[in-house]
């Protein structure tokens, strides 16, 4: 069984593991890094994630340079533009970026909604699906681009600064709005023109588990890495822990935490508006995805605005007495639960109190978070249902130790069994075997 060393990268942080199959047997600190946010405007320094990357690195004491391979999984969309030599020309544009609202509702005018449905699997989200990125920078910062060589994702990123080489996997792939999604048959031409993009500077599509490249000398030195190490393609974040839960057509993987994700896994995709579809990265699957963009976030906000003077530990004991006394315990208050927009949404909506009175107490105001957030919760199961894939009842649960996801499934319907899977991300890249 190959050692890996695995590199988990996420909307803030990563973290570096050694891995032997799904057993971790080192792993770094956590690693983080910022975010910087300007009104829609969501991105990370390309160099500070580097550096945090090196890292995280560092903090598995040298165990990095006796592995048989690298393997990587990150945030996605996380786009970025290149030059040349692989130095960024851009921000890496987050998935939490709501630029590009206008440039994603004229890229679904000029090739149709149901077309680009068609073909991708999804809309043109703002910054969920990156040509809209790609598409803002062409028209408002044109010259950030005219030196670019390579544009990708994280994943591509990393490559180009770890092997050289030019590659991304079809779950990355998926999330550029310029993919096949459907048919897992490589860049469209159309896509690419409907944005005025070069497919010539798009990277090459290869398996999440193929060698893509070997770490070059200056890597070896950059990241304390040995020389000539293999690293595989990679894969989004998500699809590592759908592989860790098993990768099967009808499981569900629930992760809740900061955001709240629930991905069925299946062979016959069927895209709805109103979820994520895209390339699980390997073994020609899928996944159809449902995401809240602020749960625990939202709920944590609520905490510094309403209930400060709580300790973390009694206010999650709030939050579970009020769950348990139901939409009685908001009274006339209601919530939309949209405090970071909506990832399948291209017009962003907003978070906001409805029905509140002078009788109205912070009590009320945290139960109606809760049930508006509980209502989405539950709401994203008959839109998976509906996809024609039977729906496995036993559900692969990862996230914190707040054990909020027992809050968000209160009102889901139907009978289901749940089975913790921690550590899912890292321990995801432990079932990959990595081939040429």
């Amino acid at each position: 069984m190959p050692k890996l060393l695995g590199l988990d990268i996420g909307s803030s942080s990563v973290i570096a593991g050694i891995l032997s199959g799904r057993k971790v047997l080192a792993e770094s600190p956590r690693v983080f890094f910022e975010s910087k946010h300007s009104g829609a405007r969501v991105d990370v320094d390309a160099e500070d994630l580097l550096k945090a990357v090196s890292k995280a690195i560092a903090g598995l004491e040298g165990k990095a340079k006796e592995v048989d391979a690298i393997a990587l999984a990150v945030m996605c969309p996380a786009w970025v533009a290149m030059d040349r030599a692989g130095r960024p020309l851009t921000p890496i544009v987050t998935h939490q970026d709501r630029r590009s609202v206008e440039i994603a509702h004229q890229i679904e005018e000029r090739i149709g909604k149901k077309r680009h449905m068609r073909l991708t699997g999804c809309r043109p989200f703002p910054g969920g699906i990156s040509s809209t990125t790609w598409a803002w920078y062409l028209k408002h910062e044109p010259r950030r681009l005219k030196g670019a060589d390579l544009v990708g994702h994280l994943n591509t990123f990393l490559h180009r600064n770890l092997t050289g080489a030019r590659v991304t996997d079809p779950s990355n792939a998926s999330f550029t709005g310029l993919y096949n999604t459907l048919k897992l048959g490589g860049w469209n031409r159309d896509l690419c023109e409907n944005i005025g993009a070069d497919p010539r500077l798009l990277p090459d599509i290869l398996d999440a588990d193929r060698i893509a490249g070997r770490i070059t000398a200056a890597a070896a030195k950059q990241f304390n890495l040995r020389e000539g190490t293999p690293v595989m393609t990679g894969l989004v974040d998500g699809s590592a822990g759908m592989l860790l839960a098993g990768a099967n057509p009808g499981q569900l993987f629930n992760v809740c935490g900061s955001t709240d994700v629930l991905a069925l896994c299946t062979d016959k995709p069927a895209p709805h508006e109103q979820l994520l579809t895209r390339a699980l990265g390997i073994d020609n699957k899928f996944l159809m995805v449902g995401t809240m963009a602020a749960v625990a976030s939202a709920l944590y906000w609520a905490r510094l605005q309403f209930f400060r003077e709580m300790s973390i530990e009694t206010f999650r004991e709030e939050m579970f007495r009020l769950a348990k006394l139901g939409p009685s315990a908001a009274g006339t208050v209601t919530f939309d639960p949209y405090m970071a927009g909506e990832r399948t949404s291209i017009a962003q909506r907003r978070g906001g109190f409805d029905g509140l009175t002078l009788a109205s107490t912070r009590e009320n105001m945290l139960s109606a978070m809760l049930e508006g957030l509980i209502a989405a919760s539950a709401a994203r199961l008959p839109l998976l249902a509906a996809s024609g894939t039977s729906i496995l009842p036993t559900v692969a649960v990862s996230g914190g130790a707040d054990h909020l996801d027992q809050i968000m499934r209160r009102d889901w319907k139907g009978r289901w069994r749940f089975r913790s899977v921690t550590d899912a991300t890292m321990r995801g890249l432990g079932t990959l075997t990595p081939r040429e």
